[in-house]
Protein backbone atom coordinates (compact mmCIF):
# COMPACT_ATOMS: atom_id res chain seq x y z
CA UNK A 1 0.00 0.00 0.00
CA UNK A 2 1.33 3.55 -0.92
CA UNK A 3 1.60 5.63 2.01
CA UNK A 4 0.62 9.77 2.44
CA UNK A 5 1.85 12.23 5.37
CA UNK A 6 -1.34 13.70 7.29
CA UNK A 7 0.62 16.65 9.01
CA UNK A 8 4.21 16.73 9.95
CA UNK A 9 4.83 13.78 11.75
CA UNK A 10 2.02 11.26 10.51
CA UNK A 11 2.84 8.70 7.68
CA UNK A 12 -0.20 6.42 7.00
CA UNK A 13 -1.68 4.27 4.10
CA UNK A 14 -3.14 5.92 1.10
CA UNK A 15 -6.41 4.95 1.91
CA UNK A 16 -7.83 3.82 5.54
CA UNK A 17 -10.56 2.25 7.19
CA UNK A 18 -13.45 4.62 8.54
CA UNK A 19 -14.63 1.62 11.26
CA UNK A 20 -18.78 3.38 12.22
CA UNK A 21 -20.49 1.11 10.25
CA UNK A 22 -19.14 -2.08 11.89
CA UNK A 23 -21.21 -0.94 14.86
CA UNK A 24 -23.05 2.29 14.64
CA UNK A 25 -25.21 3.97 12.29
CA UNK A 26 -25.37 1.43 9.28
CA UNK A 27 -26.41 -1.61 11.16
CA UNK A 28 -23.52 -3.04 12.23
CA UNK A 29 -21.88 -6.47 12.32
CA UNK A 30 -20.90 -9.16 14.92
CA UNK A 31 -17.72 -8.87 16.90
CA UNK A 32 -16.08 -11.74 15.24
CA UNK A 33 -16.64 -10.52 11.71
CA UNK A 34 -15.73 -7.01 12.34
CA UNK A 35 -12.42 -8.13 13.93
CA UNK A 36 -11.67 -10.36 10.90
CA UNK A 37 -12.20 -7.16 8.67
CA UNK A 38 -9.64 -5.34 10.58
CA UNK A 39 -6.87 -8.10 10.26
CA UNK A 40 -7.53 -8.38 6.67
CA UNK A 41 -7.11 -4.43 6.89
CA UNK A 42 -3.69 -4.57 8.73
CA UNK A 43 -2.54 -7.83 5.88
CA UNK A 44 -3.66 -5.35 2.97
CA UNK A 45 -1.22 -2.50 4.61
CA UNK A 46 -3.78 -0.38 5.71
CA UNK A 47 -2.41 1.50 8.73
CA UNK A 48 -5.02 4.15 9.33
CA UNK A 49 -8.08 3.40 11.60
CA UNK A 50 -10.72 5.60 12.39
CA UNK A 51 -13.04 5.27 15.59
CA UNK A 52 -14.82 7.94 17.94
CA UNK A 53 -16.36 7.77 20.75
CA UNK A 54 -19.85 8.56 19.80
CA UNK A 55 -19.72 5.41 17.56
CA UNK A 56 -22.07 2.87 19.81
CA UNK A 57 -21.61 4.64 21.60
CA UNK A 58 -18.33 4.05 23.06
CA UNK A 59 -18.56 0.38 21.60
CA UNK A 60 -16.37 0.81 18.19
CA UNK A 61 -13.12 2.27 20.20
CA UNK A 62 -13.37 -0.98 22.32
CA UNK A 63 -13.71 -2.81 19.34
CA UNK A 64 -11.22 -1.27 17.41
CA UNK A 65 -8.66 -1.37 20.47
CA UNK A 66 -9.14 -4.76 20.91
CA UNK A 67 -8.52 -5.98 17.47
CA UNK A 68 -5.76 -3.66 16.42
CA UNK A 69 -3.74 -4.38 19.92
CA UNK A 70 -1.69 -7.21 18.05
CA UNK A 71 -0.83 -4.80 15.66
CA UNK A 72 -0.20 -1.23 18.11
CA UNK A 73 3.29 -0.68 16.60
CA UNK A 74 2.13 -0.38 12.93
CA UNK A 75 -0.98 1.30 13.10
CA UNK A 76 -2.04 4.99 13.28
CA UNK A 77 -5.29 5.10 15.24
CA UNK A 78 -7.82 7.90 15.32
CA UNK A 79 -10.88 9.03 17.40
CA UNK A 80 -13.23 12.11 18.11
CA UNK A 81 -14.55 13.97 20.87
CA UNK A 82 -17.10 16.80 20.36
CA UNK A 83 -20.92 15.69 21.67
CA UNK A 84 -23.16 15.12 24.34
CA UNK A 85 -23.81 11.45 24.62
CA UNK A 86 -27.13 10.31 25.84
CA UNK A 87 -25.56 7.08 27.47
CA UNK A 88 -29.81 5.05 27.67
CA UNK A 89 -29.10 5.37 24.11
CA UNK A 90 -27.00 2.73 21.60
CA UNK A 91 -27.29 4.63 18.39
CA UNK A 92 -27.22 7.73 16.14
CA UNK A 93 -29.54 9.65 18.87
CA UNK A 94 -27.45 9.25 21.45
CA UNK A 95 -26.12 12.82 20.62
CA UNK A 96 -27.70 15.31 22.22
CA UNK A 97 -26.01 18.43 21.31
CA UNK A 98 -22.56 19.63 21.02
CA UNK A 99 -19.16 19.81 23.96
CA UNK A 100 -16.21 20.39 23.21
CA UNK A 101 -15.70 22.43 26.67
CA UNK A 102 -11.68 21.90 28.00
CA UNK A 103 -12.80 19.65 31.11
CA UNK A 104 -15.35 17.37 28.66
CA UNK A 105 -12.01 17.29 26.21
CA UNK A 106 -9.76 15.47 28.51
CA UNK A 107 -12.63 13.36 30.24
CA UNK A 108 -12.86 12.18 26.70
CA UNK A 109 -9.34 11.46 26.15
CA UNK A 110 -9.00 9.35 29.42
CA UNK A 111 -11.67 7.70 28.70
CA UNK A 112 -10.54 6.47 24.58
CA UNK A 113 -7.36 5.56 26.28
CA UNK A 114 -8.64 3.47 28.35
CA UNK A 115 -11.63 2.10 25.67
CA UNK A 116 -8.71 1.48 22.78
CA UNK A 117 -6.64 0.19 25.45
CA UNK A 118 -3.38 2.40 24.09
CA UNK A 119 -1.19 4.56 26.22
CA UNK A 120 -1.43 7.52 23.67
CA UNK A 121 -4.37 8.67 21.07
CA UNK A 122 -2.25 9.11 17.46
CA UNK A 123 -4.98 11.78 16.06
CA UNK A 124 -7.56 13.20 18.39
CA UNK A 125 -10.32 15.01 16.41
CA UNK A 126 -12.49 17.75 17.80
CA UNK A 127 -16.07 15.71 15.83
CA UNK A 128 -17.74 19.07 14.94
CA UNK A 129 -16.92 22.93 15.74
CA UNK A 130 -18.71 23.95 19.21
CA UNK A 131 -20.02 27.49 18.74
CA UNK A 132 -20.31 27.85 22.60
CA UNK A 133 -16.75 26.98 23.15
CA UNK A 134 -13.92 29.21 21.22
CA UNK A 135 -11.79 27.01 19.32
CA UNK A 136 -8.63 28.51 20.98
CA UNK A 137 -9.98 26.86 24.71
CA UNK A 138 -10.27 23.81 22.70
CA UNK A 139 -7.44 23.51 21.16
CA UNK A 140 -5.22 24.63 24.37
CA UNK A 141 -6.96 21.75 25.82
CA UNK A 142 -6.02 19.28 22.86
CA UNK A 143 -2.37 20.32 23.00
CA UNK A 144 -2.16 20.55 26.56
CA UNK A 145 -3.04 16.52 26.53
CA UNK A 146 0.17 16.62 23.28
CA UNK A 147 2.19 17.86 25.93
CA UNK A 148 1.64 15.22 28.83
CA UNK A 149 2.33 12.28 25.92
CA UNK A 150 -1.57 10.78 25.95
CA UNK A 151 -2.36 12.53 22.21
CA UNK A 152 0.47 12.70 19.54
CA UNK A 153 -0.97 14.60 16.86
CA UNK A 154 -4.51 17.16 16.93
CA UNK A 155 -7.60 17.31 14.24
CA UNK A 156 -10.55 18.96 13.25
CA UNK A 157 -13.74 17.86 11.39
CA UNK A 158 -16.05 19.87 9.94
CA UNK A 159 -14.41 23.00 10.48
CA UNK A 160 -14.77 25.59 8.27
CA UNK A 161 -11.57 27.49 7.21
CA UNK A 162 -11.34 30.61 9.59
CA UNK A 163 -11.38 28.27 12.61
CA UNK A 164 -8.55 25.95 11.07
CA UNK A 165 -6.13 28.64 11.00
CA UNK A 166 -7.54 30.05 14.87
CA UNK A 167 -6.95 26.37 15.59
CA UNK A 168 -3.51 25.80 14.28
CA UNK A 169 -2.33 28.78 15.61
CA UNK A 170 -2.77 27.46 19.06
CA UNK A 171 -0.78 24.28 18.21
CA UNK A 172 -0.38 22.73 14.37
CA UNK A 173 -3.55 20.80 13.07
CA UNK A 174 -2.46 17.81 11.51
CA UNK A 175 -5.61 16.79 9.73
CA UNK A 176 -8.96 18.00 8.67
CA UNK A 177 -12.16 15.05 8.53
CA UNK A 178 -15.16 16.16 6.60
CA UNK A 179 -17.15 14.54 4.11
CA UNK A 180 -16.08 14.68 0.59
CA UNK A 181 -16.07 12.21 -2.47
CA UNK A 182 -17.69 12.79 -6.06
CA UNK A 183 -21.33 13.62 -4.71
CA UNK A 184 -20.06 15.89 -1.64
CA UNK A 185 -18.28 18.14 -3.06
CA UNK A 186 -18.07 21.03 0.33
CA UNK A 187 -14.68 21.65 0.93
CA UNK A 188 -13.31 22.37 -2.48
CA UNK A 189 -12.01 25.46 -2.63
CA UNK A 190 -10.78 28.02 0.35
CA UNK A 191 -10.98 24.55 2.25
CA UNK A 192 -8.90 22.49 0.47
CA UNK A 193 -6.90 25.49 -0.34
CA UNK A 194 -6.13 26.21 3.52
CA UNK A 195 -4.98 22.49 3.96
CA UNK A 196 -2.41 23.01 0.92
CA UNK A 197 -1.22 26.02 2.39
CA UNK A 198 -0.79 25.00 6.27
CA UNK A 199 0.15 21.39 5.15
CA UNK A 200 -2.44 19.96 6.69
CA UNK A 201 -3.52 16.76 5.65
CA UNK A 202 -7.42 16.24 4.83
CA UNK A 203 -9.09 12.88 5.37
CA UNK A 204 -12.64 12.59 3.26
CA UNK A 205 -15.07 10.49 5.68
CA UNK A 206 -18.06 9.07 3.19
CA UNK A 207 -15.77 9.31 0.15
CA UNK A 208 -18.18 6.50 -1.39
CA UNK A 209 -21.18 8.48 -0.74
CA UNK A 210 -22.18 6.32 2.58
CA UNK A 211 -21.87 3.43 -0.08
CA UNK A 212 -24.46 4.76 -2.82
CA UNK A 213 -21.55 5.69 -5.30
CA UNK A 214 -20.20 1.64 -5.34
CA UNK A 215 -23.73 0.88 -6.88
CA UNK A 216 -24.60 -1.79 -4.72
CA UNK A 217 -27.48 -0.08 -3.15
CA UNK A 218 -30.60 0.60 -5.27
CA UNK A 219 -33.04 1.09 -2.60
CA UNK A 220 -34.00 1.95 1.48
CA UNK A 221 -35.27 -1.80 2.15
CA UNK A 222 -32.07 -3.12 1.19
CA UNK A 223 -31.05 -0.99 4.54
CA UNK A 224 -31.30 -2.28 8.34
CA UNK A 225 -34.39 -0.86 10.16
CA UNK A 226 -32.03 1.57 11.96
CA UNK A 227 -29.80 2.56 9.12
CA UNK A 228 -29.34 6.72 9.37
CA UNK A 229 -29.55 6.36 6.24
CA UNK A 230 -33.55 5.67 5.31
CA UNK A 231 -33.50 9.39 6.82
CA UNK A 232 -30.89 11.37 5.31
CA UNK A 233 -32.47 13.45 1.99
CA UNK A 234 -30.48 11.64 -0.82
CA UNK A 235 -31.86 8.56 0.10
CA UNK A 236 -35.30 9.26 0.00
CA UNK A 237 -37.09 7.82 -2.97
CA UNK A 238 -37.52 10.51 -5.86
CA UNK A 239 -34.12 11.76 -4.89
CA UNK A 240 -32.73 8.22 -4.95
CA UNK A 241 -34.02 7.23 -8.09
CA UNK A 242 -32.13 10.77 -9.31
CA UNK A 243 -29.09 10.25 -7.67
CA UNK A 244 -29.17 6.55 -9.12
CA UNK A 245 -28.73 7.26 -12.86
CA UNK A 246 -25.57 9.37 -12.26
CA UNK A 247 -24.08 6.36 -10.67
CA UNK A 248 -25.50 4.36 -13.52
CA UNK A 249 -23.30 6.77 -15.84
CA UNK A 250 -20.29 6.17 -13.07
CA UNK A 251 -20.71 2.47 -13.55
CA UNK A 252 -20.44 2.21 -17.43
CA UNK A 253 -17.06 4.88 -17.27
CA UNK A 254 -15.72 1.97 -14.14
CA UNK A 255 -16.27 -0.90 -16.69
CA UNK A 256 -14.61 0.70 -19.66
CA UNK A 257 -11.45 1.26 -17.84
CA UNK A 258 -12.13 -2.28 -16.08
CA UNK A 259 -12.44 -1.67 -12.26
CA UNK A 260 -15.06 -1.02 -10.25
CA UNK A 261 -17.63 2.47 -9.72
CA UNK A 262 -16.27 2.27 -5.88
CA UNK A 263 -12.45 2.20 -6.93
CA UNK A 264 -13.04 5.04 -9.71
CA UNK A 265 -14.69 7.29 -7.24
CA UNK A 266 -11.99 6.59 -4.41
CA UNK A 267 -9.07 7.09 -7.14
CA UNK A 268 -11.10 10.44 -8.18
CA UNK A 269 -10.66 11.41 -4.36
CA UNK A 270 -6.99 10.33 -4.27
CA UNK A 271 -6.46 11.97 -7.44
CA UNK A 272 -7.45 15.15 -5.57
CA UNK A 273 -4.50 15.74 -4.04
CA UNK A 274 -1.46 14.00 -2.53
CA UNK A 275 -2.16 15.28 1.48
CA UNK A 276 -5.29 13.17 0.91
CA UNK A 277 -6.28 9.95 2.32
CA UNK A 278 -10.07 9.06 2.36
CA UNK A 279 -11.08 6.24 5.19
CA UNK A 280 -14.31 4.36 3.05
CA UNK A 281 -15.61 2.12 5.27
CA UNK A 282 -16.27 -1.37 4.83
CA UNK A 283 -17.73 -4.35 7.27
CA UNK A 284 -17.17 -6.92 4.64
CA UNK A 285 -13.66 -8.23 3.50
CA UNK A 286 -14.40 -8.60 -0.17
CA UNK A 287 -14.73 -4.76 -0.18
CA UNK A 288 -12.56 -3.83 2.15
CA UNK A 289 -10.27 -5.83 -0.65
CA UNK A 290 -11.78 -3.70 -3.37
CA UNK A 291 -11.55 -0.30 -1.57
CA UNK A 292 -7.40 -0.89 -0.77
CA UNK A 293 -6.83 -1.83 -4.16
CA UNK A 294 -8.16 1.42 -5.31
CA UNK A 295 -5.30 3.29 -4.21
CA UNK A 296 -2.98 1.82 -7.45
CA UNK A 297 -5.82 3.36 -9.72
CA UNK A 298 -4.38 6.23 -11.79
CA UNK A 299 -6.32 8.41 -13.96
CA UNK A 300 -5.76 11.09 -16.42
CA UNK A 301 -6.40 14.52 -16.01
CA UNK A 302 -9.52 14.11 -18.89
CA UNK A 303 -10.64 11.47 -16.56
CA UNK A 304 -10.75 13.63 -13.66
CA UNK A 305 -12.31 16.32 -14.87
CA UNK A 306 -15.01 13.95 -16.66
CA UNK A 307 -16.23 12.60 -13.28
CA UNK A 308 -16.25 15.71 -11.74
CA UNK A 309 -18.70 17.00 -14.73
CA UNK A 310 -20.64 13.93 -14.26
CA UNK A 311 -21.24 14.01 -10.81
CA UNK A 312 -21.37 18.07 -10.65
CA UNK A 313 -22.93 19.59 -6.79
CA UNK A 314 -25.97 20.99 -9.24
CA UNK A 315 -27.10 17.40 -10.24
CA UNK A 316 -26.96 15.68 -7.12
CA UNK A 317 -30.50 15.34 -5.84
CA UNK A 318 -31.24 15.89 -2.00
CA UNK A 319 -29.58 17.92 1.24
CA UNK A 320 -26.70 15.66 2.22
CA UNK A 321 -28.12 16.02 6.09
CA UNK A 322 -31.48 16.29 7.34
CA UNK A 323 -32.17 19.62 9.95
CA UNK A 324 -30.72 17.59 13.26
CA UNK A 325 -27.12 17.13 11.74
CA UNK A 326 -27.22 19.97 9.73
CA UNK A 327 -27.52 22.14 12.58
CA UNK A 328 -24.21 20.50 13.95
CA UNK A 329 -22.37 20.96 10.84
CA UNK A 330 -21.76 24.97 10.18
CA UNK A 331 -21.92 26.09 6.70
CA UNK A 332 -18.28 26.10 4.98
Amino acid sequence: MKTRKLGQTLEVSAIGLGCMGMSHAYGGQDEASSINTLHRAVDLGVTFFDTAEVYGPFINEELVGKALKPYRDRVVIATKFGFKIDTSKSDASAMTGLDSRPEHVREVAEASLKRLGVEVIDLFYQHRPDPNVPIEDTVGAMADLVKEGKVKALGLSEAGSDLIRRAHMVHPISALQSEYSLWTRDPEGDILDTCRELNIGFVPFSPLGRGFLTGKLTSTSEMAAHDMRRNLPRFQEANMAANLALVKRLEEMAADKGVSAAQLALAWVLAQGDFIVPIPGARKIPNLEQNAAAADVVLTADEVKALSDMLSPDKIAGARYGAQAAAWTPKK
